[in-house]
């Protein structure tokens, strides 16, 4: 990857951050995403669901709650984009199979959106009923189709747009943090090494990371951190700074008073595409991950081995992700929907009653090991200092679901409207 890398940028120049994202994490021959799993303890991180079973029976109760308010439909589909390695989306088949006198009417279809090939044979191997083979079609938008283990009707994708349009109900667990971010520095160059003159670009030089420059407004204004190729270590690459406007700097809000800010045009495109289907034919998006509400600056990192690890070292060979900006998202939304939040997980959790539910399942263990797995996983869910207030929950609704939604379009005024959501408030059967 780092030969491939230093070719490129040889070729035409320092990359943006975004670029450079793209190819470490999903580049066909070798991006990071592809062709391994990185999920785990043996990975090099874990997610919320591979910690707790619980954590994906809530989500499961959450979306029948909404099913439930918004008419019991006779069909939907659940849409998971960058599904893991298929634990979520199984536990909340299993809610969904529990609960199977409430669902009985209902035609159910899972759609998982993955890019990896890896991790879609893993996802197979965890959801799908090994009696009945799997259809292959590499050239197809729908490149693989099965059936899950309780008889679900199960189709892989590549891409959202792919995906059937209807009524539907979609989830992104940690998806929106690993798309590719465009990083911009309004900050004093007078701190900076040196100027650099070449043939592809003049750059002003950056120290290892964009943080530890000065405070300093610039009278350039904005300008975007690319990467390149170290004149001094010929097998290391360096942040530098673009000398002039470049497009990305079109996304970044005119009344911005931050001195850094990350951009992610790709999440904008698929919070519109989201925002278009659930106006258009109804259903929910729900988004987990961490992120801030536009407050944040430089939230660009890697890790391996479950450590953090410098970004521009051994790529793809680490994770790479920034922090989710809610507040871009809300504003990509457009007021097509409503939304909601975001709101701390411990928050979201407790009101969708995960305290009843690991009473529930701890009255039901004899097994010490098993209650003190089932205690450390709650632990780690709702535990401020752990994930309970560095993730946080984040929903698409439509207008019609929300009581006086036709009067207040503005997405920005979503927050009244919390009360009427489950996991916005407690949870509330009717």
């Amino acid at each position: 990857m780092l030969r491939h890398l230093m070719y490129k940028i040889k070729s035409t120049g320092p990359i943006t951050v975004a670029e450079y994202m793209k190819e470490v994490l999903t580049n066909p021959a070798k991006g990071y995403y592809v062709y391994r799993d990185m999920l785990g303890k043996q990975g090099d991180f874990i997610t919320s669901p591979e910690i707790s079973q619980i954590f994906g029976e809530l989500l499961g109760i959450w979306f029948i709650s909404e099913w439930m308010a918004t008419g019991k439909s006779t069909a939907f589909q659940l849409v998971e984009l960058g599904p893991g390695r298929g634990t979520l989306v199984g536990d909340i088949l299993r809610v969904f199979t529990q609960l199977g006198s409430v669902l009985k009417n209902c035609d159910i279809s899972v759609h998982l959106v993955e890019v990896s090939q890896k991790l879609s044979e893993i996802q197979a191997l965890t959801l799908t009923e090994e009696k009945v083979p799997l259809e292959r079609n590499a050239g197809s938008p729908v490149y693989m189709k099965g059936v899950t283990k309780s008889g679900i009707p199960i189709s892989w994708y590549r891409h959202l747009h792919d995906v059937p349009k209807g009524y539907s109900f979609y989830l992104a667990h940690e998806f929106f943090d690993v798309l590719p971010v465009h990083k911009f520095q309004r900050e004093h160059i007078a701190m900076l090494p040196r100027l650099v003159l070449n043939s592809r670009a003049q750059v002003f030089v950056l120290p290892q990371h964009p943080k530890e420059l000065g405070l300093q407004k610039t009278p350039q204004g904005w300008r975007e951190v690319f990467i390149d190729i170290d004149p001094q270590v010929s097998d290391k690459l360096r942040f530098v700074l673009a000398p002039s406007a470049t497009p990305a700097e079109a996304f970044i809000q005119h009344d911005e008073t931050r001195d850094h800010v990350e951009v992610c045009p790709d999440a904008g495109v698929i919070i519109e595409e989201l925002s278009q289907r659930i106006a258009l034919t109804g259903g929910a998006a729900l988004v987990a991950d961490y992120g801030h509400d536009g407050t944040k600056t430089d939230t660009f990192r890697g890790f391996c081995g479950h450590k953090l690890h410098d970004v521009l070292i051994a790529p793809g060979t680490a994770d790479l992700t920034a922090d989710v900006d809610f507040s871009y998202l809300r504003r990509m939304a457009q007021g097509k929907v409503a939304s909601l939040g975001p709101i701390k997980q411990h928050t979201f959790l407790k009101n969708m009653g995960i305290d009843v539910r690991l009473k529930v399942l701890l009255d039901k263990s004899n097994e010490p090991s098993v209650r003190q797995q089932l205690l450390q996983g709650y632990d780690m869910l709702m535990n401020p200092k752990k994930m309970g207030e560095r993730f946080n929950f984040f929903a698409l609704l439509p207008h019609e679901r929300l009581e006086g939604g036709r009067h207040q379009r503005n997405a920005r005024q979503s927050k009244p409207f919390a009360s009427l959501v489950a996991g916005f408030s407690e949870l509330a059967w009717q």
